[in-house]
């Protein structure tokens, strides 16, 4: 399976600039690996989550998102990046196992498990209950789960501004409710333990 060819092209000049606007807090990256299959599962903050996620590692990052951004005219943009589509309200079977082709060719996969970008009437620490298509996703290739937790806001030109942490691989047994559950807990710690970037 061949990477995005706009994706390898433009990720370092797309690295650079958000890099050089938002400034984000990167901690962690170091267990991202540098090769094989890998699961990327965290909250969902912003729209911009995403280039967040795929800045953190050089490696290229196979993200699932709604299907709406494959549609004109956000189509021309997230198409040549390799978006895999999730058709939300109802299980999206394909999207899982185009994920899981993805895996098998030991690539790595970012979810959001919310299934959605955090509300602003929301409570700001918390999360939504997870979906399971990333621990579902990780059992079936035998792929570890990076956790990883979003905290901040998107401040142009400000050092505390965005926050992404991630955490050790964890491998998903066979219950996939208390896998669920783990990685949530994870990600909500990482949520709760950062008191530098509140108000």
């Amino acid at each position: 399976m061949q990477e995005p060819k706009a994706y390898v092209k433009h990720r370092p000049k797309l690295d650079w600039l958000f890099r050089f606007i938002f400034r984000p807090t990167v901690i962690g990256a170091e267990y991202i690996p540098e090769s094989g299959r890998i699961v990327l599962a965290g909250n969902h903050t912003h729209f911009m989550d995403c280039i967040l996620v795929a800045c953190a590692t050089k490696r290229v990052v196979h993200f699932l998102g709604k299907s709406e951004l494959l549609e004109p005219p956000l189509k021309r943009f997230f198409e040549p990046f390799g978006l895999i589509p999730v058709h939300r309200g109802q299980k999206d079977r394909a999207a899982l196992d185009s994920a899981i082709e993805v895996l098998k060719d030991d690539k790595v996969i970012g979810i959001f498990p919310e299934g959605k970008v955090k509300l602003k009437s929301e409570a700001e620490y918390t999360i939504n209950p997870f979906k399971f298509g990333a621990v579902k996703m990780a059992q079936q290739t035998n792929s570890k789960i990076v956790p990883f937790s979003i905290v901040g806001k998107y401040k142009m030109f400000r050092k505390k501004g965005v926050k992404i942490e991630f955490f050790e691989p964890v491998a998903i047994g066979e219950n996939l409710e208390e896998a669920n559950n783990a990685l949530m807990n994870t990600v909500a710690y990482g949520i709760t333990q950062t008191p530098v970037f509140r108000k």
